[in-house]
C-alpha cells in the first residue's frame, strides 16, 4: 500500500459476530435508544442519496399505522456496482440482522428482500440462510419474518417508489412525492427501505457501538464504505475503505499509473479528470457515491464511455415523464451528430442545457442524474466529443 491517507477497513466482512448475541443485546434496549445509537453514529444511506438512516427509522416509527414494513433494496443495477452481491453472498446474516433491528424499532412484523432479477442464482442459498435466521428469531421470541421478492431486471425499480409498484404487481414507475415511504410506502403503509450495505452497517453499529463507527471517516461522512472497483486497475474487486479520502490517494492505490479519469458513482455519477484528483474528496462533503468506482486510462475514449452511458439510460428510462424519455434519446442522437460532423461543436452547449433541464424537470433520480455524467464528461473531455 502506498504512503497516502487511504485507509482499508475490515468491519463488514472480517469482523466476527454472533447474530443471536448481537440481536439479544440490541433487543434489550428501548427502541428510542436503538435509534439514538444509529443517529449518534452518523450513518447515512449507502445507496448514494445519503439520507440519515436513524431519521428514516424515527419518522417511520412515529407513524400510528398498525401495519408497517421494512424492505431491503437489493436491486443493484447501477453500472459498475457489484458490492451488494458480495455482501449478500458472504454475510447475509448481517443483512437479515439489520432488517430485524429495523422491524423491532418501527413495529414491523414483515420484511422483504427485493433481489435483482439477475441475482436469481443467489436466492436458493439466501433461502437456506433465512431458515437459520428465523430459528434465531424464534429463540429470541421474535415474530418478525423476511421474504425474498425477485425483481425482473428493470433498472428503474432500484428507485424506491418504483420498487413498491413492482412489488404490488404494477408497472415499475416512480410515484409522486410526497408522500414519502416513511408515511406511505409498500401497500401505502409506512415503510423503511434501506440499501443492503446500509443495513449491514446498522447491524455492525449495534454490535460494536456508535462510537467505534464514528471514529472512522469525517464529520460529514462518518464510517467506511464498500467500493466496487473496476476498469483500468490491476486490483479490481470489492474493498471497504474509510470515507473522506482524496481521489488522488484512491488513484495512487488502485490506478495503473496512467489514470486519466474516474467515474465516481456509476453511470449516474460524476466523471472526475486527472487535474481534479487532488481536490476531490470521496464522501458526502465532496463527491458521494453508491460504491461504483470505474477507472479509465489514456487508452479509453471518453466519447465511447459517454455513448455507453446514454445508450443505457435511453434503454432503462421507464418513459413515464417526457424530460427523461425524450431527453435521453436527444442527448444520444446529439453527441452522435457532433462526432460525425453533422452538427457543429457549438451544439454541445445546447445539449448541456438540455441535460440541465432534465435535472430540474425529470420525475425521478434516473432523469435527474443523467446530467451528472453528461456534463462532467463533455466539459472535461470536450475535444474527445468532437474529434
Amino acid at each position: 500500500m502506498s504512503d497516502n491517507n487511504l485507509k482499508r477497513v475490515d468491519l463488514i466482512f472480517s469482523k466476527k459476530s454472533d447474530p443471536q448475541e448481537v440481536l439479544n443485546k440490541t433487543f434489550a434496549k428501548e427502541n428510542k435508544d436503538i435509534v439514538n445509537d444509529i443517529l449518534e453514529s452518523g450513518l447515512k444511506g449507502r445507496g448514494g442519496a445519503g439520507f440519515p438512516t436513524g431519521l428514516k427509522w424515527k419518522f417511520t416509527a412515529e407513524q400510528e399505522e398498525s401495519e408497517k414494513f421494512i424492505i431491503c433494496n437489493a436491486d443493484e443495477g447501477e453500472p459498475g456496482t457489484f458490492k451488494d452481491r458480495e455482501i449478500l453472498s458472504r454475510v447475509p446474516q448481517k443483512v437479515f440482522g439489520g432488517m430485524a433491528v429495523v422491524g423491532r424499532v418501527i413495529g414491523a412484523k414483515q420484511g422483504f428482500l427485493y433481489l435483482r432479477g439477475e441475482y436469481l442464482y443467489l436466492k436458493e442459498q439466501l433461502e437456506k440462510e433465512l431458515i437459520e435466521f428465523h430459528s434465531i428469531l424464534d429463540t429470541l421470541g421474535q415474530e418478525f419474518r423476511i421474504e425474498i421478492f425477485m425483481g425482473s431486471g428493470a433498472y428503474i425499480c432500484g428507485e424506491e417508489s418504483a420498487l413498491f409498484q413492482s412489488m404490488e404487481g404494477k408497472r415499475g414507475e416512480p410515484r409522486n412525492k410526497p408522500p414519502y415511504p416513511t408515511v406511505s410506502g409498500y401497500m401505502n403503509k409506512p415503510t423503511v427501505i434501506n440499501n443492503v450495505e446500509t443495513l449491514v452497517y446498522a447491524y455492525m453499529i449495534c454490535h460494536v457501538g456508535p462510537k467505534q463507527f464514528k471514529e472512522l471517516g469525517t464529520k460529514d461522512s462518518r464510517g467506511s464504505k464498500v467500493f466496487s472497483i473496476s476498469g483500468d486497475t490491476p486490483i479490481a474487486g470489492i474493498y471497504e475503505l474509510e470515507l473522506g479520502m482524496s481521489l488522488e490517494d484512491f488513484v495512487d492505490e488502485f490506478g495503473d499509473g496512467d489514470t486519466k479519469s474516474v467515474q465516481v458513482g456509476g453511470a449516474s455519477g460524476f466523471c472526475v479528470p486527472r487535474k481534479k484528483f487532488k481536490d476531490t474528496v470521496i464522501g458526502f462533503e465532496g463527491v458521494p457515491t453508491g460504491g461504483s468506482m470505474m477507472i479509465f486510462n489514456s487508452s479509453r475514449s471518453m466519447y465511447n464511455v459517454l455513448f455507453n452511458y446514454l445508450d443505457f439510460f435511453e434503454e432503462e428510462s421507464c418513459g413515464q415523464c417526457t424530460p427523461c424519455r425524450v431527453g435521453c434519446q436527444q442527448l444520444l442522437k446529439g453527441i452522435k451528430a457532433v462526432k460525425s460532423g453533422e452538427k457543429s461543436s457549438e451544439y454541445l452547449e445546447t445539449l448541456l442545457q438540455l441535460s440541465e433541464t432534465m435535472k430540474i424537470t425529470s420525475k425521478c433520480g434516473l432523469g435527474q442524474s443523467v446530467a451528472n455524467s453528461f456534463s462532467s464528461i463533455v466539459n472535461n473531455f470536450r475535444e474527445e466529443m468532437i474529434y
